[in-house]
């Protein structure tokens, strides 16, 4: 078995506007890479990164909906002031705060990137110390445990918790972003604007192991792509990349 997550996608109108929104987000640098901007770290482009998961902002004729994506990112912060001033950075670069039910008391600051697609600027917590700028790959589902079946049957990252609330894995490394799957009362399937791309060694092989498991073919209109998108057992979009 080996398959793991290489980058975010994230679906934009503006595709070079949104790179360059998370490049500055994150310190990183944005790259053209055809028609897609690669976000990654600066000093070259390495895809993919052994460790870190870059971002493929990808194209497409239409903005987000109103509808909450169901896939967002966590950013880390080692300081109250780091929090301060990464939060005052993204509103300055065109982020903008929203309500998604989160209340008034939670310790983190919930945003969006210019378009719409939601983020969240994380307190201090000495889990995310070493793991980057982006602390964790944050998934609404129904179900963590079943999430927990699937995905951490489908990818070489380790299991590091599960309850009924929450599931999370990490690279096998103990290195880079989480990848958490939180319940969420009443989340349904909808248009993924954000998902994951994952790199396998031997695709046909990986694509068959994760529909055994309970992935679902997806036809977004790919034709005959190199990659094949699958969505997980409730509904959540992700690729298998031509290795």
């Amino acid at each position: 078995m080996s398959l793991r997550p290489a980058h975010v996608n994230i679906k934009a109108l503006d595709a070079p506007a949104v790179g360059r929104f998370w490049a500055e987000a994150l310190g990183w640098e944005a790259y053209r890479a055809g028609e897609s901007v690669y976000v990654g770290p600066a000093g070259g482009l390495v895809w993919p990164d052994p460790v870190l998961l870059g971002i493929d902002v990808v194209p497409v004729p239409d903005r987000k909906g109103t509808a909450k994506n169901r896939v967002h990112l966590d950013l880390a912060t080692n300081s109250p002031a780091h929090q301060r001033e990464l939060t005052d950075r993204l509103r300055r670069l065109g982020a903008t705060p929203v309500d998604v039910g989160q209340g008034d008391d939670v310790p983190w600051t919930v945003l969006a990137d210019p378009e719409d697609n939601e983020l969240c600027v994380l307190e201090p917590r000495e889990v995310y110390r070493d793991a980057g700028p982006v602390a964790a790959v944050v998934v609404d589902c129904a179900d963590p445990r079943a999430m927990a079946r699937f995905w951490g049957g489908a990818l070489d990252w380790t299991l590091l918790e599960l309850t009924d609330a929450q599931a999370t894995l990490r690279s096998p490394e103990g290195t880079g972003p989480f990848l958490e799957f939180l319940r969420v009362p009443g989340t349904r399937p909808t248009p993924d604007r954000v998902h994951l791309d994952l790199l396998p060694d031997d695709q046909q092989a990986e694509v068959a192991r994760v529909l055994a498991l309970g992935a679902v073919p997806l036809d977004t209109g790919q034709g005959d792509a190199p990659w094949t998108c699958l969505t997980d057992p409730e509904g959540h979009a992700f690729c298998v990349l031509a290795p």
